[in-house]
């Protein structure tokens, strides 16, 4: 334990972490197993609702940039599956009674603070492609099945009360090359 501390004395919130049992011991004593999410004080809780005035900021803010950068929040998703071949769907859902239920969840499960909203622009438009237009699958972009539903009613309202636009690029075409006079 007072090894895991020294290595990761200023996280306050990681991406992800795997659920290992170990058994703590402090000043020789043993304690019963806990979950190595407990020892650093991790909550894999998802019970409580992330407002949206908080989901904005931490877009805006300096441990966005640092865990994510200028990349995608799903670029440095990898899905985890066995074998070669990855499966045609992704899970259905990362969340089972209020809390994270795999080892490896979906971008947006994994970070508490990603609120999928039709206000939270900066989100929404990290999931269209730049090119069409179009929302991207979840076979790329990793997500769990029920939030990219989520993501698609997002993006829809978003669309619909125009805080979301995509304009087709208008391209100008000479005639004269295609029909003859």
């Amino acid at each position: 334990m007072f090894a895991i501390k020294c290595l990761l004395p200023n996280i306050t919130k990681p991406i992800a972490i795997k659920t290992i049992t170990t058994t703590a011991t402090l000043n020789g004593s043993l304690k019963p197993p806990q979950k190595l999410t407990t020892l650093l004080g991790i909550s894999t809780d998802r019970t409580q609702t992330i407002p949206l005035e908080t989901s904005l900021k931490y877009l805006k803010s300096k441990a966005y940039k640092q865990t994510y950068g200028e990349d995608p929040v799903w670029v440095p998703y990898r899905r985890n599956h066995k074998g070669a071949i990855p499966p045609r769907k992704t899970r259905k859902t990362c969340i089972r009674g209020g809390h994270i239920s795999t080892g490896n969840p979906c971008p947006i499960c994994r970070d508490e603070y990603l609120v999928l909203h039709e206000n939270n622009t900066a989100l929404l438009n990290q999931f269209i492609s730049p090119q069409t237009g179009a929302i991207l699958s979840y076979k790329q972009t990793g997500l769990c099945q029920k939030k990219h539903q989520e993501l698609q009613v997002a993006i829809a309202k978003a669309r619909d009360i125009g805080t979301i636009t995509f304009d087709v690029p208008f391209r100008k075409y000479n005639y004269a090359d295609y029909y003859k006079e």
